[in-house]
């Protein structure tokens, strides 16, 4: 049995996702953080001011001492150390600063994630104080969190797309049979609007604020009874704060690039799915989750361009960290994982 018939009871999964962290902790069957990825720095000592929510809250709006940073880009660690910086706050705030039963960490990762990423990713844990580190994919934990059994020799299709990247994989007898990985996802949708407001009103709106558009007004295919929402920023002709009043309608040309962009990469992974494979997905249909498949309508705009049934997940925004942590009760999961570490 090696090192899993002593694993301890205490072990958590962490979606360690460009815009939000969240944590599931196994013992307590729960997830117990959910907060933004953002870190606070001090440019003069290099020390950490804040993380998660108390960072987010001064992007922005920080003296030019105080630096307020994302770690990871497009899914990926794009700074190590404030990476571990961050785990390590996270998972102290969680167990304590001198506890002596620290957790394993499932870790979720892009599919297409390299060996250098990927090592970064279990090393930042370690060094965070995990007792064991493990990686998984963001497809096949989001398939898990979705309640899908990937242990059988059937097709499931999963569509999870994040704040940096969107994972598209087919998965069986549990290995991903085909997959795609587009760093493009829910931040790209914000930068759309950003960009979209500042071509057509000449007005600079920020992260946040196209974020909150996104969630509250965006569709991914044009509707007749269009919602509306006010929307403040700075004109970049006189410098002075204005607002403007932005549709739906206005949303979905706005990110209707993006949207397509995730469609053609679902489209190319079902061109190669075998075609056994292929008839299953037929009968069971797509899977979506992650906090980008809640724009209103993408669903019904992903099975208009296949002609399959496509699903939100029960839980979208959970699906993939809930996925990490049943992964940590899978010995046959582990110890494949254990064999990809190495």
């Amino acid at each position: 049995m090696g090192i899993f018939s002593s694993r301890p009871k205490r072990g958590i999964g962490i979606d360690l996702g460009t815009a939000n962290t969240l944590v599931y902790d196994k013992q307590k069957g729960k997830i117990v953080l959910n907060e933004p990825s953002v870190v606070a720095v001090d440019r003069k000592t290099n020390k950490v001011v804040a993380v998660g929510h108390e960072a987010k809250d001064m992007l922005g709006k920080t003296p030019d001492s105080i630096i307020a940073v994302r770690p990871l880009k497009e899914g990926v660690i794009a700074d190590y150390n404030i990476t571990e910086a961050m785990i390590e706050h996270f998972i102290k705030k969680l167990y304590g600063k001198h506890s002596f039963n620290m957790p394993d960490v499932m870790i979720c990762v892009p599919i297409e994630v390299t060996g250098v990423e990927r090592r970064a990713v279990i090393e930042a844990a370690k060094e965070a104080g995990a007792r064991r580190a493990y990686v998984i994919e963001e497809a096949r934990a989001a398939a898990l969190g979705a309640g899908i059994d990937i242990s059988q020799p059937e097709g499931n299709m999963i569509i999870d797309i994040g704040g940096g990247s969107t994972d598209i994989a087919v998965i069986s007898l549990r290995g991903t049979v085909v997959r795609r990985s587009r760093r493009i996802a829910g931040n790209n949708f914000d930068d759309d609007i950003i960009r979209y407001v500042k071509k057509e009103y000449n007005l600079l709106i920020g992260e946040r604020t196209a974020e909150k558009v996104k969630i509250s007004i965006g569709t991914a295919i044009k509707i007749k009874e269009e919602k509306s929402m006010d929307v403040k920023g700075r004109d970049l002709g006189t410098g002075l704060p204005k607002t403007i009043t932005l549709t739906s309608n206005q949303i979905q040309t706005a990110i209707n690039d993006t949207l397509m962009l995730i469609v053609e990469a679902t489209k190319q992974v079902l061109e190669k799915t075998p075609p056994e494979l292929a008839s299953d997905i037929i009968d069971k249909g797509i899977i979506m989750t992650g906090g980008g498949s809640l724009i209103e309508n993408f669903t019904d705009l992903v099975s208009e361009y296949t002609h399959l049934p496509v699903y939100l997940a029960d839980n979208p925004l959970h699906s993939v960290v809930l996925g990490a942590g049943i992964a940590l009760d899978k010995i046959d999961i582990l110890r494949e994982l254990d064999k990809e570490r190495r």
